[in-house]
């Protein structure tokens, strides 16, 4: 199953990268530009394999590095109840956590 945001959870690009909004928790999470290429990635249904192959194609970075990195966002995001499904893990840890309000 593709990676998918969870329906009460908002992506709004900006000019850095993305914020994510948990409309359950009030909880937005910034993703730099990087973290988003990824997300961006696994929201497509493209594999770990895939979306670290689209990092080190726009990033100078090893495979095994960037597969890491895909791994460790996407467990992330998992782990804060934003995303649903993909691979098992991933990705950079680029993912900032603020509270609204």
């Amino acid at each position: 199953m593709p990676a998918q945001l969870r329906p009460d959870v908002t992506l709004t690009p900006t000019d850095d990268g993305a914020v994510l909004l948990d409309e359950r928790s009030g909880r937005y999470f910034q993703l730099n530009r990087t973290a988003l290429l990824v997300l961006r990635s696994l929201l497509d249904g493209r594999t770990a394999e895939e979306a670290a192959a689209d990092l080190g194609a726009r990033y100078p970075v090893t495979a095994d590095r960037a597969r890491a990195d895909v791994e460790r966002l996407h467990e992330t995001l998992r782990t804060a109840g934003l995303v649903t499904g993909g691979p098992g893990a991933a990705g950079p840890g680029a993912v900032g956590q603020s509270t609204a309000g």
